[in-house]
C-alpha cells in the first residue's frame, strides 16, 4: 500500500511539474532592459491594452498584431457571460452587473 501511495505521489509530481513548469519559468524571467514603465495612466476597467513587451511580440502573428494595433482584443469577439446556474451561484453582484451591462467582468 505504501508503494502505491508513493508511486501516486511521484506520478502526480511529474504531471504537475510538466504542466506548471513552463508557467513558473515564464514568471521567473525578468523584464527586458528595453522596457520601461509607462508614465501614462493605466487603462480603465474593460479597456483593452495590448502586451507590447519585446519577448511577447516576437512570438506574435501579424494578424494578432494588426488586431491589437486597431484596438481590438485578439480572439476576444463578443463577450458572452456564463449563465449556467452553478456558475451563477458563486458570482458576486458586481460581476453579474458587469455581465448584464455587456462588459467583460473585472471583478470575481
Amino acid at each position: 500500500m505504501v508503494a502505491g501511495v508513493a508511486g501516486s505521489l511521484l506520478a502526480g509530481g511529474v504531471v504537475g511539474a510538466t504542466l506548471a513548469g513552463p508557467l513558473a519559468a515564464a514568471a521567473a524571467t525578468s523584464p527586458s532592459a528595453s522596457t520601461s514603465p509607462s508614465a501614462k495612466a493605466s487603462p480603465s476597467a474593460g479597456t483593452f491594452k495590448s502586451n507590447e513587451d519585446a519577448t511577447h511580440e516576437a512570438g506574435e502573428s501579424a494578424t494578432v498584431e494588426s488586431q491589437e494595433n486597431s484596438g481590438q482584443r485578439p480572439g476576444g469577439g463578443v463577450f458572452r457571460p456564463n449563465e449556467d446556474p452553478t456558475h451563477e451561484k458563486g458570482e458576486s453582484a458586481a460581476r453579474e452587473a458587469q455581465e448584464n451591462a455587456g462588459q467583460r467582468p473585472t471583478v470575481p
